[in-house]
Parts: structure tokens; sequence; C-alpha cells
């Protein structure tokens, strides 16, 4: 059972995909020797015409002619190479980015000086031919291999007299069968370094380039990160609205019954009332907690009518007056929403906290794509973003480039500071 199964490894594994391997270097050959008889006629007009002084228009339009035809067939045989991958071996060759469809005589243009066609002609051209003299030669040995291999069978199929009176069985027969399963064996190896060398080529010429890979990378990376601050967002919501329904709500009744027995229970020893003011008094500050951890997840006002009642409400509860302009023609994404508002939010937080401040600003503005956010106080000044320590200020700035926006601070030292955030906002 084993001796089978190491046979079965020898002699099973070089020729498993040697037969999708060797159809796909066949089907390639006559896709690799289109476009050379298109160059085989430009070679010859230009070695007939140029000696003989033909007029340069005449020339022109001769040489151009073969290779207006080697352009027009260009994207019919790339389609044609791409489903033979697809067919033969199952791969499908990523395609590179092409201008959008046009009629007017710009857009023509634009397709056929794009690199994509360039790279394609490049290789049906030149790559092409060359790889099909590779195609001949895996396949002669293929042919070569089998008619040795098989001499024997070749030598029974001849009239009985001819076999013995001029081959028999020779030496030389058995040479012969010896070096065609030689060859047999070599045959899947040389097959799949040429089909790793065309797929190369093809993925080169035929696909995207580096930089346009580079930037499908970009985009895809933009948009799961995006999909997963939306996530974030929706999970934000999500735990607020749990929180405010549940825990917040179980927090209010258990106040309003620690009131209610503090009032109705007059006889209570004094121990048993002091241990009920107590629970009373953290209660109601577990509530006033909750309430500011809510409005820092996602208050639920900015998800109900927007930002512009949402930080009016923020500037509602602090100790120095705050002017607030927002003039949005319509909503951004929730995503930035919340990002504008938790910076806002924290904006003002720290001017009460340190910047000795009397006043404070807050402008919202929606310019083009892109929303500006402006909060400036007339405190000390002296923020410094580089020394936050990742928190405050850095922070803001890590909240702001999740969204692939701009923060910048500017603090002298005696004030003012002006906090500027431009976020990315998509019609």
């Amino acid at each position: 059972m084993q001796l089978t199964t190491w046979l079965q490894l020898v002699l099973g594994r070089p020729f498993r995909r040697a037969g999708h391997r060797t159809a796909l270097v066949a089907a390639g050959l006559p896709l690799h020797l289109a476009v050379v008889p298109l160059w085989l006629w430009l070679a010859g007009t230009l070695a007939a015409l140029v000696p003989a002084a033909t007029p340069l228009p005449v020339l022109l339009t001769l040489v151009a002619l073969p290779v207006l035809l080697t352009l027009v067939v260009t994207p019919l045989l790339t389609v044609g190479q791409r489903r033979r991958y697809r067919a033969l071996v199952g791969k499908d060759l990523p395609r590179p980015a092409v201008p959008g469809p046009g009629r007017n005589w710009k857009s023509v243009v634009r397709r056929l000086t794009t690199r994509a066609l360039w790279r394609q002609v490049c290789y049906h051209a030149v790559a092409g031919p060359l790889l099909a003299v590779l195609d001949l030669a895996v396949l002669a040995v293929w042919a070569a291999a089998l008619v040795a291999a098989s001499i024997y069978v070749w030598i029974w199929a001849l009239p009985p007299q001819w076999r013995v009176t001029d081959l028999g069985y020779t030496a030389q027969a058995a040479y012969i069968t010896a070096g065609g399963l030689a060859l047999l064996f070599l045959g899947p190896r040389l097959t799949g370094t040429l089909v790793r060398l065309e797929t190369r080529a093809a993925e080169v010429l035929l696909g995207p380039s580096r930089t346009e890979k580079l930037a499908r990378r970009v985009a895809d990376l933009a948009e799961s990160r995006a999909g997963v601050l939306d996530a974030a967002d929706a999970e934000r919501r999500r735990i607020e609205r749990d929180l405010h329904d549940g825990a917040q709500q179980r927090l209010v009744s258990l106040a309003v019954n620690l009131g209610l027995a503090r009032s109705t229970l007059g006889d209570l020893p004094e121990d048993a009332r002091k241990v009920i003011d107590e629970a009373h008094r953290e209660a109601k500050e577990a509530i006033a907690e909750l309430n500011n951890l809510v409005r820092g997840l996602h208050p639920a006002v900015l998800e109900d009518r927007g930002l512009d009642a949402a930080l009016s409400g923020v500037a509602a509860r602090l100790p120095i007056p705050v002017r607030v302009a927002v003039d949005l023609p319509q909503r951004p994404s929730p995503t930035v929403e919340a990002v504008a508002y938790f910076v806002v939010s924290e904006a003002l937080t720290n001017v009460v906290k340190h910047a000795q401040a009397t006043r404070a600003d807050v402008t919202v503005d929606r310019i083009g794509e892109t929303l500006l956010v402006v909060v400036a106080d007339d405190g000390a000044g002296g923020a410094d973003l580089a020394a936050a320590g990742g928190t405050g200020l850095a922070g803001l700035a890590k909240r702001v480039a999740s969204v692939d926006g701009t923060f910048s601070c500017r603090s002298p030292a005696g004030g003012p500071t002006v906090i500027t955030v431009e976020l990315p906002c998509a019609p």
C-alpha cells in the first residue's frame, strides 16, 4: 500500500496539472502569433518604400494602417487571453483601470494614450511572439516525448517483414524509449515553468500597473475603514440607547423609590435614615454621571436634530458664554457628524478646564465637500499638540484623522487659541 502511494506521488504529481497547462500553452500559441503578420506587413512596407523615396504622406499612411489594426485587435486579443486563463487554469487576470466610454474625439484620444493600452500592445507585439517560440519548443518536447516513449508501438505498427529486416528489436529503440520517458518527466516541469512565466507577463502587461494596484489597495482600505467607523458609530448609538432606556431608567426608578421611602417612612431610626439619604444622593450622582456618559457616547439630540441642537446643548451646560453658529444646508454622514460633535465637546471642555477663558466661539460651516469646524477662545493660550502625550489635543487629532480629516491648533502664549478641523463630507 505504501509502495502504491509512493508511486502515485512520484509518477502522478508531475502529470496532475500537466494537461490543463499544456492546453493553456497550445491555446496561447495562435493568440501570441496573431499580431506577427501585421508587424511583418509593417516591416515589409518600410523595407519596400523607404529605399524608393516614397512621399512622406503616402509612407505615413501605409505605415499607420498596420499600427491602427494592431490597436484595434489588441483589446480583442486581451479578452481572448483572459478567457484562456479563466477557462483552462481557473485564473482571473486583474483588469486595469480604463477611461469611461465616450463618443467624442477627446475620449478616443484619452483611451489611445492610456498606459494600459500600450502595455497590452507591448504584450501582444513583443512578449507574445517570444512566448510563442517557447510555446512551440514546449509542444515540440511533448511531441518528441510521446513519439519516442511509444517507439515500440510504432515498430509493431509496421509490416512484419519490414520491421524484422530493417528495425528489429535493436538497442537504439530502447535508448529512444528511455529518452522519451525522460522527456515525459521533463515536460510537466518545462510546461509549469512556461505557464508561470506567461502568467507573470500577463499580470504585468495585461493587468493593472503597480501604481493602480496601490491606488486600488488604498481605496479598499479606505472603504473598509469607513465600514469599521460606521459600525463603531452604530455600536455607540446602540449602547447609548441601551443605557438611556435601560440602566438610566432603573436608576431613576431607584432614586424615586428612595425619595419616597425617605419622605413617607418618618419613624425610621436615625441610622436607617442616613443610609437612605446616602443611597438617594449616590443614585442621583450616578444618574448625572450616566447622563454625561451617554452624551459623550452619542447624544440622542444629535441623531434626532443634528449638530446645531446638539452643540447648543453642550454650550448651554458650560459656565462661560459660548456662541454657536452652525450653517449646514444638509446634514453630513452620521460618522462625520459624530466626529464633529466629539471635537467641539472635548475642545470646549478643555477651554473650561485649562484655558482660563471668559468666552468661546464655535463655527461649523460646509464648504463644498468639506465640513469646517472652528473652536476659538480668549484664554491664556499655550496649548501644545505635541506635548499632549496621547490625550487631549492629540486624541482629538487622532479622532479627526480616523475619517481622513485635518486638525490644526494655533495657540500662542497669551492667546487666543483657535482649533480648526476640516472633515471630508461627501455630497
